[in-house]
């Protein structure tokens, strides 16, 4: 067997091997040998079955074992010429040639590896990292909000018209074309306003009418409207106000921190707006990493970094791109592609770049995840979809299947890897504000 190997780069070899017609065939006497020790063929002892009784009986299936064997023994050959050990190869070995001859068979298989990362002083390349001040005033009007969705509505006694944020008590009957339609009357309905909750354009005109006032409101139900007989038609509603309601006024107090912090029997005024401020500075922080500083973060690792990437794996990347695409088209567009190939080739090199920094970042994040210690096994990867398929009401064993059977679950898990090791990296990065 003749083996030329070519090294790349870091990443990527390619090798080239003449699989003689004697290695095959050496290779069926070995196997056809064997399985004459274990075999059972009518007619014969176990243990007692001739070669040449098994060469009959399993002809092409030896000729495929033994051409397998070959493709074995070469890759373990020509790994060894290039010094690339078995466990740093990514995926399997791509066979780009396989031609068949009087003389055996011509081979060329892709490997990829891989690639070798110099991280280098990295956290150098990481910004200190400023906590955002929470002031007095943001605290407070928190704790109203808070406070404010927990308290009774009470009745406006003074003369006054409705503003956002009330609630007004109405009744009213819609009509499309002089027509009543069904499911359009209430008596009684309380509609707080500013809430989005009806039509666009009716709770605009509530607002500014009073105690007692009657008035047809004229709006048009939107062309995506659950019912198809109202969907874009103009519609007009008669509307009586019978009370405008409003939140009971909110006294920030030892009471009050009482309520809201059932936990502590030592609860105050103060304790709840450290609470408050500890929160609201959890979420400024969380909004600061996820919007700026991680995505910031992982474009100046890219832009540092020079790396050889595997290449089959930026043309998987290029391919899942391109189908994502050709989901978003029209019927009419795909056709267009199907008959324009040179337009699909063009298309799909136009996620070439996107798909090169996103293998560059996967590296870059597993040298920097191996760097800092950090992993998610399975047991935290299944807890995590598990938790957010509960959180939108879902099956979580039935979501965690489907993206097992989808191939999603090394994609999510690299997600995690990435998020935890951004988070470490600006975490040892962070001063008070």
């Amino acid at each position: 067997m003749q083996i030329t190997t070519n090294k790349i780069d870091s990443a990527n070899a390619k090798i080239n091997a003449a699989i003689t017609r004697g290695t095959i065939d050496s290779n069926i006497e070995k196997i056809a040998n064997q399985l004459s020790k274990d075999v059972k063929i009518a007619g014969f002892r176990k243990g007692k079955v001739p070669v040449s009784a098994v060469k009959k009986q399993y002809g092409e299936r030896l000729v495929q074992d033994a051409e397998a064997q070959a493709l074995r023994d070469l890759l373990s050959a020509a790994l060894e010429e290039m010094k690339i050990a078995s466990d740093t190869l990514i995926g399997e070995p791509q066979i780009s040639k396989f031609e068949k001859n009087d003389n055996g068979i011509d081979v060329e298989v892709i490997v990829a590896t891989r690639p070798s990362i110099e991280l280098g002083d990295y956290a150098a390349m990481v910004p200190d990292v400023t906590k955002p001040a929470i002031d007095d005033a943001a605290i407070t009007a928190r704790i109203e909000e808070l406070a404010s969705a927990q308290a009774p509505l009470v009745n406006v006694d003074e003369d006054r018209a409705l503003v956002s944020g009330d609630t007004a008590l109405l009744d009213f009957e819609g009509f499309v074309d002089g027509e009543a339609f069904e499911g359009g009357k209430a008596e009684n309905f309380a509609l707080r306003l500013g809430s989005g909750q009806f039509i666009p354009g009716f709770e605009d005109q509530v607002i500014g009418m009073k105690k007692d006032e009657e008035k047809t409101i004229d709006v048009t139900f939107p062309e995506n409207y659950g019912g198809a007989k109202l969907a874009g038609k103009p519609a007009q509603f008669k509307v009586k106000i019978n009370a405008i309601q409003t939140k009971e006024a909110v006294v920030i107090d030892d009471e009050l921190a009482k309520k809201m912090l059932p936990g502590f029997d030592d609860a105050s005024v103060d304790m709840l707006k450290e609470k408050v401020k500890e929160q609201l500075q959890s979420e400024a922080m969380s909004s600061l990493y996820n919007d700026e500083l991680k995505p910031n973060l992982m474009e100046t690792f890219v832009s540092a970094y020079t790396i050889d990437l595997p290449e089959f794996i930026v043309e998987q990347e290029m391919d899942m791109a391109l189908n994502k695409k050709a989901r978003d088209l029209s019927e009419a567009q795909l056709e267009e592609l199907r008959n324009d190939a040179e337009q699909v080739k063009a298309m799909r090199e136009t996620f070439r770049d996107d798909a090169c920094r996103a293998v560059k970042a996967t590296f870059i994040v597993d040298a920097l995840a191996k760097a800092e210690n950090i992993i998610v096994n399975e047991q935290e990867l299944m807890q995590t979809i598990y938790y957010e398929a509960m959180q939108m009401g879902q099956d979580p064993a039935a979501v965690y299947k489907h993206y097992q059977e989808s191939g999603y679950l090394p994609a999510i898990q690299m997600a995690m890897i990435e998020d935890r090791v951004l988070s470490k990296l600006l975490n040892d990065k962070i001063k008070e504000a």
